[in-house]
């Protein structure tokens, strides 16, 4: 990758965008990038300059041409790693060799973590509470183990009022623009929703406890830095969507995945979505494949229902659909009703295998569940109506 052609981009007087755009890649370990992403770096132009967090690996030039652009990087005297995933430490070490930093500062996890991955040793551990001083500008250090590893931490620039907040905030999105109001609204709140539901959901008791933390500390935060998409400035939503989202509460929409084989068990989860909307619910129909794992998730994150259909293949449930249920399962979506459809063969397994998967999601089952011999008959139909009207209505129990 050449180093020449990219500058930084200036967040304030005091801090630099130096990360590196990556337009092309379209899976992050299993999530689907539609829109590519970022990975986000930060030059802090203190009297100790500072680098916040390096790139993925076969980035490392262009972020080393940004951080030239502004200062020699041979000036940096401090590099702050706040989480060890390799999207944001893969070119560490070699920065670490070309720069030659005096200190290299991540949290007690992530100097584990960082020796694992790299045998890095010297690095220095900072904890919550503790602060660094670059001179003339201070950081200050919170843990928050889980979000979404064990080592991540987020670093506060107090004269900035300015949060470099790794993983959290942030989202999938290549852009030309740094800074979210730059950007469509609507395209930010689908991605940061998207990014939520596929990387953070398991950990919104977490992330509930985070945004009362730091309300308790008294933060002001004129400056979100995370390390994937765009920079929020003051007057940003997305604590609000967050505080939303880690709640987990039902709404009525009601999302219906179903794998089909020849187009049985799709016109079922049509006439369950006709019984949803007749019953007064929002019903998303996403039939699997084409509709992708993460996009499902994307729409379970403010839904009240999940209702899953499968045809019985070899006694088993769809390859397409118990990829979708173990991907599901383990993120841990909260607070559904839902149920259970089929068609099937000489054999029908599959639908007594997707109750056990909702069940074992805490997905609360209502009425029976519909197992259809090849193709359903107009009578079929009529129950699967009745199912989506029967889970409207406990919707509705539940979201008033």
């Amino acid at each position: 990758m050449s180093s020449t052609g990219f500058e930084a981009a200036r967040i304030t007087d005091r801090v630099w965008w130096v990360g590196a755009i990556d337009w092309e890649i379209r899976d992050f370990h299993g999530y689907a990038t539609s829109r590519g992403s970022t990975y986000n770096a930060y030059l802090v132009m203190a009297d100790k300059v500072t680098l916040v967090d390096t790139v993925k690996a076969p980035f490392r030039d262009e972020m080393m041409a940004r951080i030239a652009s502004v200062v020699d990087p041979a000036k940096i005297d401090y590099i702050v790693s706040n989480h060890s995933e390799m999207d944001h430490s893969g070119s560490l070490p070699e920065t670490i060799t070309r720069v030659k930093p005096d200190k290299v500062f991540a949290s007690p996890m992530g100097v584990k973590a960082l020796g694992a991955h790299f045998g890095l040793d010297g690095i220095e551990p900072l904890k919550t509470g503790d602060e660094l001083s670059l001179g003339n500008l201070t950081l200050k250090f919170l843990e928050t183990r889980m979000l979404h590893w064990p080592d991540s931490m987020v670093s506060y620039l107090a004269e900035e009022k300015l949060l470099f907040s790794q993983d959290g905030f942030g989202m999938h999105l290549a852009s030309g623009e740094r800074f979210a109001d730059e950007l469509d609204p609507a395209v930010l709140r689908h991605e940061a929703a998207k990014y939520y539901a596929n990387i953070l959901l398991p950990y919104s008791g977490l992330i509930t406890k985070l945004l009362a933390t730091v309300k308790e500390l008294g933060l002001e935060v004129d400056f979100l830095c995370p390390d994937h998409g765009p920079v929020w400035r003051k007057g940003f939503d997305i604590l609000g969507w967050y505080a939303d989202w880690a709640q987990q509460e039902p709404t009525m929409k009601a999302v219906v995945a179903y794998a089909t084989m020849w187009h049985s068990t799709e016109r079922m989860a049509h006439a369950i979505g006709d019984g949803l909307a007749a019953g007064g619910a929002s019903p998303r129909l996403l039939p699997v494949p084409p509709a992708h794992r993460s996009d499902v998730m994307t729409e379970l994150l403010e839904a009240g229902a999940f209702l899953v259909g499968s045809p019985t293949i070899n006694n088993q449930v769809f390859p397409s659909m118990a990829d979708l249920l173990c991907y599901a399962r383990g993120l841990k979506p909260l607070n559904k009703v839902g149920q259970v459809f089929g068609s099937y063969g000489w054999s029908g397994e599959a639908t007594k295998q997707l109750a056990a998967e909702l069940e074992a999601m805490k997905v609360e089952l209502v009425a029976e569940p519909i197992r259809v011999n090849y193709v359903p008959t107009d009578a079929d139909l009529d129950r699967c109506r009745k199912l989506g009207l029967e889970v409207a209505a406990k919707m509705k129990e539940r979201v008033a």
